[in-house]
């Protein structure tokens, strides 16, 4: 009997990988280590495709894990150790080296005959404060919020981008040929001439906002070739998903899209004020507004009193002026407060007189 398989490109295959790679990042169940045993086992282009990704990933440990999962055969052919020397570089320091090239356009793939090759891998990242712009070879442009990461893989068929962590918002560049994919999590964010902006609050919970075009939300297990041929044979209303529109914010918890609503001009510039380095609160608890701040300083705050939960906060705060909300919330809440290290500082309501 002939068993018959389905066609998969190596286009696909290496946006696969890529997913793999990303979820290899945030820690693999044992049914996802099961899962992508199996799916590295259909050839040795997806062990490859692998291998290659995570070489040029900013983290050891994916290439440790990997390492791990697929050991070394001793009968491995001498002209097949592809996956043996990226293998055996995990175990050495020397694999640090790969580091410096993060941030530069390169193709982990050297096949030249592979039309389908990748032509931008990057790795986009920020650090706890800071705020910076990135342009992409299509001519799209991020910026990435405090502490966010976001792994760029574009090839000459489709451009993927998986929000890794943090915030990030797109300004994509039109491309009907290429449909531009953001993946966070089991989501996919796939833009239809589009301004938005994804919040990764944690593997299942997530934030959508729309300022321009539209944005489709499906599974981020849909093919990527699947989703482009949707978009150029269906009518946007006949499309799998949920289609989000200009000037409409999409929360999704536990994987699972609560309703999309319409919101004002003003709540979206509220939603997106960290673009301009500041943040608006507008009746938030106390505890829920520290919280946010903390995104943005490696400051930490303790509440001393469970009554200052109940104090609701509102204005425009800069995102890393400590001193100016310290100051803010003494002079409007009687609230003192006392600085026990360089990192940590305790809120208590002042004693009465």
């Amino acid at each position: 009997m002939t068993t018959i398989k389905p066609f998969t490109s190596k286009d696909d295959i290496k946006a696969q990988a890529s997913l793999w790679i990303s979820k290899i990042d945030r820690g693999l169940s044992l049914e996802e280590k099961l899962a992508l045993q199996q799916w590295a086992k259909q050839s040795d282009f997806y062990r490859n495709s692998l291998f290659s990704l995570a070489a040029f990933w900013d983290d050891l440990s994916v290439l440790n894990e990997l390492s791990a999962l697929f050991p070394l055969e001793k009968t491995m052919p001498e002209k097949n150790s592809f996956i043996a020397r990226y293998a055996i570089a995990a175990s050495t320091a020397f694999i640090l080296l790969f580091a410096g090239s993060l941030f530069m356009n390169i193709s982990p793939f050297s096949d030249a005959t592979n039309d389908k090759q990748f032509v931008e891998v990057r790795t986009l990242q920020t650090l706890i404060g800071q705020q910076t712009r990135f342009s992409l070879s299509d001519g799209s442009r991020i910026k990435l919020n405090t502490n966010s990461l976001v792994n760029v893989s574009f090839s000459k068929n489709n451009r993927l981008l998986t929000l890794i962590k943090g915030e990030a918002s797109f300004d994509v560049a039109k491309d009907k040929s290429r449909p531009f994919t953001v993946t966070v999590g089991e989501k996919s964010f796939t833009a239809l001439g589009t301004i938005f902006n994804v919040q990764k609050k944690s593997n299942e919970n997530m934030e959508l906002v729309v300022t321009e075009g539209r944005v489709l939300i499906t599974k981020s297990s849909e093919p990527l070739n699947k989703i482009a041929n949707m978009l150029t044979i269906l009518p946007k209303e006949a499309l799998p998903g949920v289609l989000i529109t200009s000037g409409e914010i999409a929360t999704i918890e536990n994987n699972t899209q609560t309703l999309n609503q319409k919101i004002s001009f003003e709540k979206i510039q509220r939603e997106l004020a960290w673009q301009q380095g500041m943040l608006v609160f507008t009746g938030e608890p106390l505890d829920e507004a520290l919280a946010e701040v903390s995104r943005y300083t490696t400051t930490t705050f303790e509440i001393d009193d469970d009554a200052l939960t109940k104090i609701k906060v509102a204005g425009y705060f800069k995102a890393n002026d400590i001193d100016g909300l310290l100051k803010s919330l003494s002079s409007n809440f009687n609230i003192q407060f006392e600085k026990i290290n360089n990192t940590s500082i305790r809120l208590s309501l002042h004693a009465s007189k």
